[in-house]
């Protein structure tokens, strides 16, 4: 059960509120993973890299960025963001397809956001290791299937609080939200088939030492470190 489906007049009033004050909620982690960054910053990839916006504050830590993006008019919009950053290259390829600027475990920061669920889970996973030098990092927010009351009551808690979070971060109201127009690519968007317990199992199967944690606002986080 998804409580973001649930009919009745307290969802549509939660809706009402999140149209009219509307925020990012995969750049609400970006925070999460500037914080989480690993010791060594000389290159870093940003796989399903979207509009760039993650690649560009990757770029002022970083010696090198990389985004790929498999959607063209993403990968177009990105590369026109961050056309200026001569130390930032964007792709537009598959993450099966993707062969490291550098070599093979060249990557100090591989990063996903909202892109896990449209990939192979455990091909993808298993991939990482080879991509990422030791002592690098992967770090994944992602989203996940609500199976388990642990997930329904995490979704409670976001859809309750995520009216809260769009007047302090969009405290002017979209006046009417059906004016808003946003002229860039729509961003591609899946629901998730895969479970918070099953994104968790198959990343202790292929990363050992990782940790997957359910987060507000729904989406949870993984984190691995190569060991050196």
């Amino acid at each position: 059960m998804d409580i973001r489906d649930l009919p009745g007049p307290v969802h549509q009033t939660l809706a009402r509120v999140n149209a009219r004050h509307p925020w990012n909620h995969n750049e609400h982690f970006h925070g999460w993973i500037l914080r989480n960054l690993p010791t060594r910053r000389r290159a870093a990839v940003d796989i399903g890299c979207g509009k760039g916006v993650l690649a560009g504050k990757l770029a002022t830590r970083f010696a090198h960025v990389t985004g790929i993006d498999r959607n063209a008019g993403m990968a177009g919009a990105a590369s026109a963001r961050l056309r200026d950053l001569p130390h930032v290259s964007i792709q537009r390829r598959d993450f099966a397809d993707f062969v490291s600027p550098a070599a093979d475990g060249e990557a100090d920061l591989i990063t996903m956001v909202a892109v896990l669920h449209h990939l192979d889970l455990h091909g993808a996973l298993a991939r990482i290791p080879r991509l990422v030098a030791p002592g690098g990092r992967l770090l994944v927010v992602g989203l996940g299937r609500p199976d388990s009351l642990a997930d329904l009551a995490f979704d409670v808690v976001s859809g309750a609080a995520n009216p809260f979070m769009g007047m302090i971060k969009h405290p002017h109201a979209v006046r009417p939200p059906e004016r808003a127009v946003d002229t860039q690519p729509a961003v591609p968007v899946m629901d998730p088939a895969t479970t918070f317990a099953e994104i968790a199992r198959a990343a202790r199967t292929e990363l050992p030492g990782s940790t997957a944690r359910r987060r507000l606002f729904f989406r949870y986080t993984l984190l691995w470190e190569k060991p050196r």
